[in-house]
């Protein structure tokens, strides 16, 4: 599950190269920084990511306008948030936090009017913490409503992890609610159709992309011509490594596809992320936040 994940990449160290390719160009709409070329970067050092601290799980807003991600505190996680106001960027403020609970896996769906996270906090907000569930908060005029489970339909007794969302409204993530009882590590991903605005029935993908090890952290192109995610299978070069898989024109998926030694390392790579203009690839790697252009996906096809 992610909190073995996340402990792996905590105490297993390695090394990525963040020797940029990129222009000298910087670009407001990702935090001022050097736009990277084909070789990996850490990004924003020294805002986002920085030396002794944990952060995953990046997303910016379509508009590419506010940003979001998560940050180990603790051994429990916290969702932060910036935006671009005036041509600036704020400082990074804490949107979900708790002294007990989780708030990770920050994701809008395709219209920004709603944030989905998960978090491992009881449906009534009080008492132990339980398995992680999806959760969602709705945009108000003057920023979120309280947190709202995604319900039944999309979350079960066992840990629902990270969501993508195509732009027909379909939510992808991964759960281990198909998993033995002695083998509660054994994640697949998911993809739960949308219509009229309510979640139908999951279902689990192909063994093309599933098996009975860990896949999770799942990202899907909006037109859902590919996905990326982690698993931690042995034929990867590391504990957890980032995988692909395109859509054929039948509609089934293709054989995933490890994505080489480019992005990954002896260590652990998760939390995929393609920006809403499509030009970047975001991921987490030794506990900071990386990019890189994103034609390297085009040369995985």
């Amino acid at each position: 599950m992610k909190s073995i994940i996340l402990a792996i990449t905590i105490t297993f160290s390695f090394s990525v190269s963040v020797h940029g390719q990129g222009t000298a160009q910087n670009s407001s709409l990702y935090l001022n920084q050097p736009i990277p070329g084909t070789t990996p970067e850490i990004f924003a050092p020294g805002t986002v990511s920085l030396k002794d601290q944990f952060e995953f799980g990046s997303f910016f807003s379509k508009d590419g306008k506010e940003f979001y991600y998560a940050v180990d505190s603790g051994g429990k996680a916290e969702t932060r948030f910036m935006q671009l106001k005036n041509g600036e960027w704020t400082k990074p403020v804490k949107l979900l936090t708790d002294e007990k609970y989780s708030y990770n896996d920050p994701c809008l769906s395709p219209d920004g009017k709603q944030l989905f996270f998960i978090s491992d906090m009881p449906l009534d907000g009080k008492g132990e913490k339980k398995d992680y569930d999806i959760w969602y908060m709705v945009r108000t005029g003057n920023g979120w409503s309280k947190p709202m489970n995604a319900g039944k339909a999309i979350n079960s007794a066992r840990n629902e992890y990270y969501i993508s969302f195509a732009k027909n409204g379909a939510m992808y993530f991964s759960s281990n609610v198909a998993a033995a009882e002695n083998d509660q590590d054994n994640y697949d991903i998911y993809a739960a159709p949308q219509k009229n605005g309510v979640f139908r029935q999951p279902l689990r993908l192909s063994d093309s992309v599933n098996t009975k090890g860990y896949e999770a952290d799942v990202f899907v192109a909006p037109d859902e011509s590919y996905i990326i995610f982690c698993a931690s299978v042995p034929e990867g070069y590391g504990r957890g490594d980032l995988w692909i898989s395109f859509k054929k024109p039948d509609g089934t998926w293709t054989k995933a596809k490890n994505m080489g030694k480019l992005i990954n390392t002896p260590g652990t790579e998760f939390c995929p992320f393609v920006s809403g203009d499509g030009k970047y690839f975001f991921y987490t790697s030794n506990r900071d936040i990386y990019w890189v252009d994103s034609r390297i996906i085009d040369g995985l096809r």
